[in-house]
């Protein structure tokens, strides 16, 4: 027997204990992932994350004074009358009438008190709890004191609220007890369904054979090698796997040392919470990969996506309605003062898009920025390609991504979509062009325009003067000359062919110059408009890869044992 228990304690591995403090820290780095990643992946992948943080925190606040075995078994495997032998009463139902367990009964070693908030939570009923209170005087039960065991209904009854009651409990109980008799312990039901699914939990699990007295004593041994092998391939190598009788004391020691073992460890709670945290953050693993974290949106693809937004937002036209307003402006403050104001009498370029108009010319301040423009609609084409930087920026971005967040980014990418027309022309309406104020050669020029001008008005109005004396028949007046040319109409030939001339001369360096103001307007507007694609579409894919690298550093946390 001696030797039985031992290959009991190495199975249980009780050597390797589990670190309380450890595991929580594991927790909370499961529940960190959650944070960042809630809202960005699918919630069906996220579930059993959920499922454990919650039923984790639960089970560690409740009680770790506490063991909570489960007895499960298929119909007829006898783990009611193991459950009746081990309590030492009869406690749950045994007879011939199948399926015989209907409903979870609970059999606690101690004060009742102890494990009713614990019992609550499991979900068995008050009038199904029973107690040992000899545990607590010093007896042979005192072995067994905070051991809370549970008789299971049969997994394989035809009921089906019974399948889901036993589902339901395996999830929360910390240690199962799989009781299996010698005519189905090969059962396909409860290898696929059941021990296989309980591969990452070999440190809380026990196999017994039941009724072993039913079997002559020369074929215990080949059953149980037989059973062995069937748990070996179900991943459960190493398993105790014990025989067990409920009518012969003799029979039921092995099991009772066991359990003894894990009551007295106080560590069964915390190696099944560790098995479903290293199956939670397996499952995680593919959500979080291999790659590394890019630092950032791909740079190509922002490229692509500043050339789509500066021609969504119709940068070209204003740039070209930039130039031809400064031409339009220069001719108006340059040119020769008798065609002033006919110019003055065409639209201002700018002001046709609802764009801040020529300085001085009566606008009010207050609406030098408007709310919306006249600019274009972007075309079709433009919006299709602007639909496919941003495609590109998600593609190229998390291209390297595992597949949630991959999608995560794409979804991020395209999340402000819908905004982006209107904030492109706000960005263009809030763009300073470089157009309120005059230069200062522009003053000059029109200043010495007047000048000419003055000149030739002077002359005109003194030959006037000198025929209208003629007329009169009054002395003619002695005009000084300039050579052979009388000093009026020099004056008047004078002023006039200089201000066509200064006004020539003036028109290529105007030409020049609004081409300048063309070249300026169009890098504050594509900067403009690259600033919106940062807030709509670069930070939001930005997020996402904080909340990836945040979720890897998380999950790696989770993963350290």
């Amino acid at each position: 027997m001696s030797n039985v228990v031992g290959r009991i304690c190495e199975a249980f591995r009780g050597e390797q204990r589990v670190d309380a403090d450890g595991l929580v820290n594991r927790l909370e780095a499961v529940r960190r992932f959650l944070r960042v990643a809630d809202g960005r992946l699918p919630d069906a992948q996220l579930v059993p994350a959920h499922t454990l943080v919650e039923r984790a925190g639960t089970r560690l606040a409740l009680s770790r004074d506490h063991t909570v075995v489960a007895l499960a078994g298929a119909t007829g495997s006898g783990k009611s009358s193991l459950f009746n032998a081990l309590a030492r009463l009869e406690l749950s139902p045994v007879g011939v009438r199948r399926p015989t367990t209907g409903v979870t009964h609970a059999c606690v070693w101690g004060p009742l008190d102890g494990g009713t908030r614990l019992l609550d939570w499991i979900g068995v009923l008050p009038r199904h709890r029973f107690v040992r209170e000899s545990a607590l005087d010093g007896g042979d039960e005192s072995a067994l004191h905070g051991l809370i065991l549970l008789d299971l209904p049969d997994f394989d009854s035809v009921q089906r609220t019974h399948r889901l009651e036993v589902d339901r409990l395996l999830g929360l109980v910390d240690l199962v007890v799989w009781v299996v008799d010698p005519q189905k312990y090969a059962d396909r039901v409860i290898h696929t369904s059941y021990l296989r699914e309980f591969h990452r939990h070999r440190d809380v699990t026990l196999v017994v054979l039941n009724q072993a007295d039913r079997l002559p004593p020369a074929e215990l041994p080949r059953v149980l090698a037989d059973l062995r092998r069937l748990l070996d391939a179900d991943g459960l190598d190493g398993v105790p796997l014990l025989a067990t009788t409920a009518i012969e004391p003799t029979g039921m020691v092995g099991l009772r040392e066991a359990l003894e073992r894990a009551v007295v460890e106080r560590q069964a709670a915390l190696r099944r919470l560790q098995g479903d945290l290293d199956t939670v953050v397996a499952g995680l693993a593919e959500l979080a990969g291999t790659a590394e974290p890019p630092i950032g949106p791909d740079g190509t693809a922002v490229t692509e996506l500043n050339r789509a937004l500066a021609g969504a937002a119709g940068v070209p036209a204003v740039a070209e309605a930039v130039e031809q307003a400064y031409r339009h402006r220069a001719g108006a403050a340059t040119g020769w003062p008798v065609v002033r104001g006919w110019r003055r009498l065409r639209p201002d370029p700018l002001r046709r898009l609802h764009l801040p108009g020529p300085a001085g010319a009566g606008d009010d301040p207050a609406e030098s920025l408007v709310a919306a423009t006249s600019v274009p609609d972007p075309t079709a084409a433009q919006r299709s390609a602007l639909g496919l930087a941003v495609r590109s920026v998600a593609d190229r971005t998390g291209g390297e991504l595992p597949a949630a967040w991959g999608a995560a980014v794409t979804a991020a990418a395209r999340s402000r979509l819908g905004d982006l027309p209107d904030a492109l022309d706000r960005a263009v309406a809030g763009t300073d062009l470089g157009m309120a104020r005059r230069p200062l050669w522009w003053r000059l020029v029109g200043g010495l325009q007047w000048l000419v001008m003055l000149a030739a008005l002077a002359g005109l109005g003194w030959l006037a003067l000198g025929y209208a004396l003629r007329a009169l028949g009054l002395p003619a007046l002695d005009n000084p000359t300039v050579g052979e040319v009388p000093l009026p109409a020099l004056l008047l030939l004078g002023g006039l062919l200089t201000g066509l001339l200064v006004a020539a001369v003036t028109r290529p360096a105007v030409r020049w110059a609004a081409r300048r103001a063309r070249r300026r307007a169009e890098q504050r507007l594509t900067a403009a408009a690259a600033a919106v694609g940062e807030e709509y579409v670069l930070g939001p894919v930005q997020t996402v890869l904080a909340s990836y690298a945040d979720a890897r550093a998380a999950l790696r946390a989770a993963a350290a044992r």
